[in-house]
């Protein structure tokens, strides 16, 4: 079985569709799936349900999917940072389901295990609790949380053989690696392609029982989303 596509829009033929659920790697700008990403803005679907932590930023990331009215609904754990995001939610147009970050990763780690729901202390007594299962476990309370499966996982390694077998590259692991697991379908984009048998079979973050498709997305710009910078005083400028 073949998984390298040439491209984003090639790798997503035939899975997307209106009202879909898609799980998103990233933080922040950090590890996100931008061409996977720019591929759904272009196809047009729309009434998607993201689940990630964050929407990016205005205009980048999940916020150009915002910015075009493609998504109904977000299951986030950050909602800051995204005038788009805070402007569609206190106007009624876009549903957002609160999830604390521990409990994100673990419903997506738990939807690719096969394990349909899980007992939490976090958010007990808060929003987050409301109209969930309480438990009583050992004199206290746990809120029922179910796993996520996704119709489709968007993911971004730093390098994947042919096989799907990915490694990740530092912090840019963050939510691709329980995204990659709980998706129906899950698309990679890498910076690197390598051939079979490159990988230290200890060093491989995700195996490739996962991943469908892959593609090789590379050149990436690095983006910042809040860059602070400071005058350079004099001594600094003799010195550097």
């Amino acid at each position: 079985m073949n998984k390298i596509f040439a491209d984003a829009k090639s790798a997503l033929d035939g899975l997307l569709r209106n009202d879909m659920l898609i799980a998103s790697g990233g933080f922040g700008l950090c590890g996100i799936p931008e061409r996977l990403i720019d591929a759904i803005v272009d196809s047009g679907v729309t009434g998607l349900t993201f689940a990630s932590n964050n929407a990016g930023i205005d205009g980048v990331g999940l916020g150009k999917l915002l910015r075009t009215k493609q998504v109904k609904k977000m299951i986030s754990s950050y909602v800051g940072e995204n005038k788009e995001f805070e402007r569609q939610y206190l106007a009624g147009e876009l549903e957002v389901e609160f999830c604390p970050q521990g409990t994100l990763a673990e419903r997506m780690r738990a939807g690719g295990a096969g394990i349909p729901g899980f007992y939490t202390k976090t958010g007990v007594g808060t929003q987050v609790a409301e109209g969930k299962e309480i438990k009583h476990f050992d004199g206290q309370d746990y809120v029922l949380e179910r796993g996520i499966v996704a119709d489709l996982a968007i993911v971004k390694a730093w390098k994947a053989d042919a096989t799907g077998n990915l490694m990740f590259r530092k912090t840019a692991r963050n939510f691709n690696a329980p995204a990659a697991t709980c998706g129906k379908i899950t698309i990679v984009e890498v910076e690197e392609i390598v051939p079979v048998g490159s990988f230290d079979p200890d060093n491989i973050h995700i195996p490739g029982v996962y991943v469908q498709r892959i593609i090789c997305g590379a050149p990436y710009d690095k983006q910042i989303e809040f860059r602070t910078t400071r005058p350079r005083s004099a001594q600094q400028g003799e010195t550097a």
